[in-house]
């Protein structure tokens, strides 16, 4: 009984002076910080890097090949959870996420390391592909142990916002990877860069891994797992009791469904699907639009720290759900905007002026499948119609079907003018004619309006990314709660998030609409919202339960 009342009054008190907290939060903060930069390095990178380490005899297919990788670093990231979940609940947290980060680092600098497509072949994208998978595993651990790591160390009325902090450095990290790469690029030719100088970002974090593992190696074990660990209450088998336990898998699956998948959607539909859309489909030359989504992110990037402080005065469910259904209702209108802001010569010349496909769509001649997405010899890639419609959904330009013109497998009509049969030179040619751009015009860019439009989709993200991590933590035992908590959140955001630049693009080139590829987090972000809107327990910042971790 003594020993109970004392865990309580601990539980209760803070553990730390605010000094010492401050230590804590800017060396986790500093690490993950570091550990994004490592990840996301490449997911800025990809349309370029799509142009060097895959083939490039069918340019759609390699763009999504490289997407594909990206989104091979994301799927493999709860088994890291599961893995360094179960170590982080059985040797401690500090030394798990010590790993993990040295994993994280070591990857990124072979990243800038690997031998070009034109040199090696396909060496050179399996060798990505490996290094993905590691970085995958690394973060996979990384999250979960920092932010158990705050919140274990923090009073619980500060609870969110000291978590906050951790949820920023995904948006910090992202905004350093543009910042380097922008760096980089202004420091040397076009040529240069794409010869040797897009290795730099990525050989330039052996700086910051040697911060990290200077900083963590100074951290202390968490108070509350070395209570646990003295008092004999570690869990025999964290993967065990999280997943054989009824108690215990359902607030993994209600975290998974009720949030973390939607948090995920809103995150890379807003942080990392749109710098692929305003490149891809917008027509926005790739320093501009990095330039942008820098000022836009670093502006919103408060907003995480905001929404996170929020919580813990009025609770963080509906904050978090509030998020959800402004990124369902909103993003439509939202990319619309940013094209009409980015391209407004394309956004009118679409309205007054639309694109037809004559083509027969009922025996599958426009069919674009998955498969084919994955695979560059896939005989979906010499249908007419498929190579027509991936011609236009890459200019940015929306069409629609119309009934096939006699004798003619596929035809295109823009204006008044008809070009049989699919020629690519014949249908740019047709589309400048009828006044589609080639690119957008540098000085008809709204950069205002589009870095306003960031902030907003910045806060949004903010709405559920901020408050998340201190719900999660609350939700979850100690004994079990790096375990717990990582693989819903690597689901929600590796599996579900991770995939939005390759599903959204595949569902663009599919469906032949800039605007297809929203269809995907729009569906999760308002499915998971009403299911969190149901069924999740609201939270505010009190003492965690040891005996279910549920804050009630």
């Amino acid at each position: 009984m003594a020993a109970a009342i004392a865990q309580q009054q601990t539980d209760h008190a803070p553990t730390l002076s605010r000094k010492e907290e401050r230590q804590v939060v800017v060396a986790s903060t500093l690490g993950t910080l570091f550990e994004w930069y490592d990840f996301f390095i490449y997911g800025s990178l990809a349309v370029f890097m799509s142009q060097v380490l895959f083939p490039q005899d069918n340019p759609t297919v390699s763009l999504l090949a490289a997407l594909g990788a990206l989104a091979v670093g994301f799927i493999i990231r709860p088994l890291g959870a599961i893995m360094f979940g179960y170590l982080g609940d059985k040797l401690g947290r500090k030394y798990t996420f010590l790993v993990t980060v040295v994993m994280m680092g070591g990857a990124t600098v072979l990243i800038g390391c690997l031998p070009t497509y034109e040199s090696v072949g396909h060496l050179s994208w399996i060798l990505l592909l490996t290094l993905r998978v590691i970085q995958g595993l690394a973060v996979g651990g990384e999250y979960g142990g920092a932010v158990i790591y705050v919140a274990e160390h923090c009073e619980p009325k500060r609870r969110g916002l000291l978590t906050g902090w951790i949820q920023i450095t995904s948006s910090a990290g992202l905004i350093l990877s543009l910042i380097v790469i922008l760096c980089t690029q202004a420091a040397m030719s076009a040529e240069d860069f794409r010869q040797w100088g897009w290795r730099l970002p990525f050989i330039l974090s052996i700086v910051m891994l040697a911060i990290s593992v200077y900083v963590r190696a100074k951290l202390h074990e968490s108070p509350v797992f070395t209570r646990m660990k003295q008092q004999n209450r570690l869990s025999k088998n964290p993967v065990k009791e999280t997943f054989g336990q009824w108690s215990s898998l359902k607030l993994v699956i209600l975290a998974l469904v009720g949030v973390t998948a939607g948090q995920g959607a809103t995150y890379f539909t807003g942080q990392f699907y749109v710098m692929i859309f305003l490149q891809q489909a917008v027509q926005l030359d790739q320093t501009t639009v990095y330039t942008l989504l820098a000022i836009g992110f670093i502006i919103g990037a408060p907003t995480f720290v905001l929404f996170a402080w929020l919580s813990d005065k009025i609770g963080r469910k509906w904050i978090m759900m509030a998020g959800l259904f402004v990124a369902a209702l909103g993003y439509h209108s939202m990319f619309g905007a940013l094209l009409k802001a980015g391209n407004p010569e394309l956004a009118q010349v679409m309205q007054s002026t639309p694109v037809r496909i004559h083509a027969d769509t009922s025996n599958g001649a426009c069919d674009f499948g998955l498969q084919a997405a994955l695979v560059g010899a896939h005989p979906d890639h010499k249908k007419l119609c498929v190579q027509a419609k991936k011609l236009l959904v890459s200019k940015g330009i929306n069409f629609e079907y119309a009934a096939p013109i006699a004798g003619q497998e596929i035809a295109m009509t823009v204006g008044d003018a008809t070009v049989n049969g699919f020629d690519a030179k014949a249908y740019s040619r047709a589309l400048t004619e009828a006044g589609y751009p080639q690119k957008a015009d540098p000085a008809r860019v709204d950069r205002v309006s589009i870095v306003l439009i960031l902030i907003l989709m910045t806060a949004v993200v903010a709405m559920v990314y901020g408050p998340v991590a201190a719900y999660l933590v609350e939700l979850f035992p100690a004994r079990i709660r790096y375990t717990a908590l990582s693989f819903p959140y690597h689901i929600g955001a590796g599996i579900f998030g991770g995939i939005v630049p390759f599903t959204a693009t595949y569902l663009a080139q599919a469906s032949g609409n800039i605007f297809g590829g929203l269809m995907y987090p729009v569906i999760v972000t308002a499915v998971v919202g009403v299911i969190g809107s149901l069924f999740l327990p609201n939270t505010k910042a009190s003492a965690i339960d040891e005996e279910d971790g549920l804050v009630r």
